[in-house]
């Protein structure tokens, strides 16, 4: 028998390509197929428990049944790296060219050149680099947001960095969204980690000719450290920016306590709260004015960016 594991717990059995027609080894898995014991999952792959499989079983099932070569892929990737919250219901998986054993339901197989060199040289189950994931999930994007948020995420969540992303899609002579991923990636090295602030940016920032503030600036001491969203240390002004994704209502206690810290400092606070649109503006912006008494660009008050994001602007004046 030749067994491939998943690691942490149930194991997954492989049937090996040299035993593919060994009359023993099938006898020994019908017997223990037909006792319960096992189950099968793919051709030449069973899993030795019963019950549910777990998602990264499903994972090592169909790696191990599309080819000793293949690795983890696109999607699938995406959530074994964590940036995803669900495993999607096809396992995708890509193999060297010329070898492309069928799709079967739950399984989608692709085929990758230069797959060797895509291919991460640690984790398990066996998956590409956190770059050519990246890329590859731009690659399938059907819109110009899917690619901002693939990319800022993995930036995010410090699983890959700028330079790493630009070096890797300068490697490739085919790229879909280059231009766009070439200036996310400039963004993400100047402190950009999400859309909201990408859109503030571009919104109010730049369309209003405000100055360049910092972004996403370690402050503090180690073990308390502290990220504005932007920070105008000429003005001594803090813009927090709260979208309900990564600041959720039954949440609201953690802004609070962050926003009471400001005020045990003895220094000004200012909340607003408005939907984002490039069309409308937004209360927030007069508000965040009067309250720096300074910051106020040439065109006028502020123009908050994207529709459907509700977002409260909260400026700590120093």
């Amino acid at each position: 028998m030749h067994w491939r594991p998943w690691r942490r717990a149930r194991p997954v059995w492989c049937r090996p390509h040299s035993c593919r027609h060994s009359g023993s080894v099938a006898a020994l898995v019908r017997a223990q197929v037909a006792g319960r014991r096992w189950r099968r999952v793919h051709p030449g792959v069973c899993a030795t428990f019963t019950g549910p499989m777990p998602d990264l079983a499903r994972v090592w099932a169909a790696v191990l049944y599309a080819d000793e070569h293949a690795v983890a892929s696109h999607q699938t990737t995406q959530w074994m790296l964590r940036l995803h919250d669900d495993l999607p219901p096809r396992v995708t998986v890509s193999v060297p060219p010329g070898q492309r054993p069928r799709s079967r339901p739950g399984v989608m197989i692709r085929q990758s050149r230069q797959l060797e060199t895509k291919r991460h040289p640690a984790p398990t189950p066996p998956q590409t680099t956190v770059e050519d994931t990246v890329l590859g999930l731009v690659d399938d994007a059907p819109t110009d947001r899917r690619v901002i948020d693939v990319v800022l995420r993995a930036c995010q969540h410090r699983r890959t960095t700028a330079s790493r992303l630009q070096a890797a899609a300068a490697a490739r002579t085919r790229l879909r969204w280059r231009a766009l991923l070439l200036n996310l990636v400039h963004e993400a090295g100047e402190g950009i980690a999400t859309p909201l602030e990408r859109c503030y940016v571009r919104d109010v920032e730049q369309a209003h000719g405000l100055p360049p503030g910092l972004r996403n600036q370690p402050e503090g001491r180690r073990g308390n450290r502290r990220y504005r969203d932007v920070r105008y240390r000429r003005w001594k002004l803090v813009v927090e920016l709260d979208g309900r994704a990564a600041h959720p209502e039954d949440e609201r206690e953690f802004d609070n306590l962050r926003d009471n810290e400001v005020a045990e400092r003895r220094e000004r606070t200012c909340a607003t709260a408005g939907a984002l649109s490039p069309a409308r503006p937004a209360a927030s912006a007069g508000s965040s004015a009067s309250c720096s008494g300074r910051v106020a660009g040439p065109a006028g008050p502020f123009v908050a960016g994207q529709d459907a994001l509700s977002t409260r602007i909260r400026h700590h004046r120093r």
